[in-house]
């Protein structure tokens, strides 16, 4: 199946993951794909990935003297683009399925 938005779409991605930024691009990654998380964030991006709607100002309160709001922000678009991502290729390959 043709996805005529697949080539802004994986640019979108490249300059958030790769792109100049507070937090290291490898933990970006990590945390678009939920594999390789540190210790401390694995409990926020998982819930990102999973129920993000169940994100609390608590959850980001407790990684903020850690992180700061400017690493946290990207740590989190990361994981919410990463997650969007892995459910429309999902979506995309069972309608090609169909």
């Amino acid at each position: 199946m043709h996805d005529p938005h697949s080539t802004p779409r994986d640019e979108v991605l490249h300059r958030v993951l790769d792109g100049a930024a507070e937090t290291q691009p490898a933990l970006r990654q990590a945390a678009a794909e939920n594999i390789g998380v540190p210790a401390d964030l694995r409990q926020l991006v998982d819930k990102i990935h999973t129920h993000a709607y169940r994100v609390t100002d608590g959850d980001i309160a407790r990684l903020q003297a850690t992180y700061g709001d400017d690493q946290l922000f990207e740590i989190i678009v990361s994981a919410a683009l990463g997650a969007s991502r892995q459910r429309l290729l999902a979506g995309l390959r069972a309608l090609e399925e169909a």
